[in-house]
């Protein structure tokens, strides 16, 4: 029996869309299709009237970056409080939030009370959440931090900084959904530039700006004419400040902002899908082959890079480099960053994007080698406890040139989640392609950080004794210093772990560029979502006209 109430016909939506086949008002632009309608030529952006909107979609992206900014924040400062590669692994998940929201999204765009606002209903009372867990926190962070001899409490932090992403995730879905009603048709283009911007400021806040006020020797060094014993901010301090942010910012906009009607916002091609229906659609695409064989791609390739990626900075920190001035050298990147996805995206515009994303993959592989010489020969570079400055210029050119690398393949691969993401469900599709490839990214990066201390081999040397001291857990580490001795690296693991992912990437790399020739090959339609006869009543006709 056919479960007809939760149902879509799939034709029957690419018929009210327009297809090539059956509307003028469609063409096909690099393989994707494209709405050419002369209402949407016509339609010109006039800014009259949401210049405030505008400014409230930035901020609430501005808002949304802090968490995400600080919870990058918080290995810096566990690397010098002594914190292990394992300890860091455990935070790690404090990140994967943002790899996961399409797991609720479909319930923050079904459920709400619709007397307050679609989106209302979730980001007020996120935002509200946020901020108290931001107060809460900066009355306990240093405790929790550990440091004068306390270890830090790594399960709490994680538990609070998860939450904290959960939240600002969900923040994201509903202030993604209301940018569609709170601007006029003509100015939602806008809204994706809130995004990047608002939400790169904010990171830009909470990480870079509040590692530089947080040091002590940056602060004297460039802000003070008098020296001082600590930075002009503490962890604490900026919590308590963006808590109360966050508190008076969503009062302000739950009393004096109304929400659109949902029926004037930018009409869309995609159905509106209850949960039920969601969930089932999810699993239809899940089931596609092509998708499949992308999934295996997207989350093995970063294998490649984990080592690299995920514990670089750390043994930098370790090595002696300020983590202060490591933050500080993403500042003049940030230009960088702005112009590299505008030129990638000219040799990712056509047919076979995917090949820049295959091109890149050797010299990232390369660059990452070169980041772990750079790492093996710092400490060779201090003097009287610092480093010079073509010791700063040497790391800004690796890390530059690694970025272009690393954009060139995101840029790339978001090029072809848009070409070959099925325009009936285009939403859902990209979301989809999305959570798949930044989960690809997380979860090596736990495991690397993981494995650092197990693949490390050390011993502990106290003068005129012998002991059977081997430093491979915390426990033998304490042991050692209590017992007047110094856990000396035999082998560090960081760097079997660079050799290891090197070795793969060469092996993926010669696995991974048949995949993705047999992926650019395939027609467009072997993309397309179809309905497939299944044994849950929820799939087995999911695609038909509610």
């Amino acid at each position: 029996m056919k479960d007809t109430s939760i149902s879509i016909d799939i034709m029957d939506i690419r018929k009210r869309q327009g297809t090539p086949e059956d509307s003028a008002a469609a063409e096909i632009i690099d393989g994707s299709l494209v709405d050419t309608s002369p209402e949407e030529k016509m339609e010109m952006s006039d800014l009259r009237g949401d210049k405030l909107n505008i400014a409230i979609l930035f901020f609430l992206y501005l808002l949304q970056g802090i968490p995400i900014g600080l919870t990058a924040a918080i290995p810096m400062l566990l690397q010098n409080r002594g914190a292990t590669y394992k300890q860091q692994a455990e935070f790690s998940f404090a990140y994967w939030p943002f790899s996961l929201k399409l797991l609720w999204a479909p319930i923050v765009d079904s459920l709400y009370w619709n007397a307050f606002g679609r989106r209302k209903s979730w980001l007020i009372p996120t935002q509200y959440l946020i901020g108290i867990f931001m107060l809460i926190l900066s009355m306990h962070v240093n405790q929790w931090l550990g440091g004068s001899g306390n270890a830090p409490n790594i399960q709490v932090l994680t538990v609070i900084f998860f939450s904290l992403n959960f939240l600002a995730a969900t923040q994201d879905i509903a202030v993604d959904g209301w940018a569609l009603t709170m601007l006029k048709r003509c100015n939602v283009g806008h809204a994706s530039t809130c995004n990047s911007v608002g939400q790169t400021a904010g990171y830009f806040l909470g990480y870079v700006v509040f590692m530089a006020l947080e040091s002590t020797e940056f602060c004297n060094t460039y802000l003070r004419r008098t020296p001082a014993p600590e930075g002009f901010v503490t962890l604490s301090g900026f919590l308590w400040f963006w808590g109360v942010v966050f508190l008076v910012t969503t009062t302000l906009v739950a009393i004096f902002k109304r929400e659109n009607d949902v029926n004037s916002r930018k009409p869309t091609n995609e159905p509106e899908l209850n949960i039920k229906q969601s969930y089932s659609l999810l699993l239809t695409i899940l089931r596609m082959r092509p998708i499949q064989i992308l999934g295996a791609i997207l989350l093995t390739v970063k294998i490649s890079f984990a080592a690299s990626d995920a514990v670089s900075s750390l043994k930098l920190i370790d090595a002696g480099v300020p983590k202060d001035k490591l933050a500080l050298l993403a500042v003049p990147l940030v230009p960088l960053q702005i112009i590299l996805p505008l030129v990638i995206s000219k040799y990712t515009a056509g047919l076979r994007p995917m090949d820049v994303y295959v091109k890149a993959i050797p010299y990232r592989l390369a660059l990452g080698l070169v980041a772990s010489f750079v790492v093996w020969i710092t400490p060779a570079f201090m003097i009287d406890g610092h480093f010079p400055v073509y010791y700063y210029v040497m790391l800004i050119i690796n890390y530059g040139l690694y970025q272009i690398t690393l954009y060139s393949m995101f840029v790339a691969v978001m090029a072809f989640f848009a070409r070959i993401s099925d325009p009936a469900v285009g939403g859902t599709y990209m979301t989809l392609l999305n959570t798949v490839s930044n989960l690809g990214g997380n979860w090596p990066s736990t495991v690397v950080l993981w494995l650092v201390d197990v693949l490390t081999w050390g011993r502990c040397n106290i003068p005129d004794t012998e002991t059977d001291n081997m430093c491979s857990s915390q426990e033998q580490k304490d042991a050692c210093s209590a017992a007047g001795g110094k856990c000396e690296i035999d082998i560090d693991g960081y760097y079997i772990e660079v050799l290891i992912c090197l070795i793969y990437g060469l092996l993926w790399y010669n696995w991974g560029r048949k995949k993705v020739t047999h992926l650019q090959s395939l027609p467009l339609k072997s993309w397309k979502v179809v309905a497939e006869k299944s044994s849950s009543q929820d799939t087995e006709s999911l695609l038909r006209n509610h």
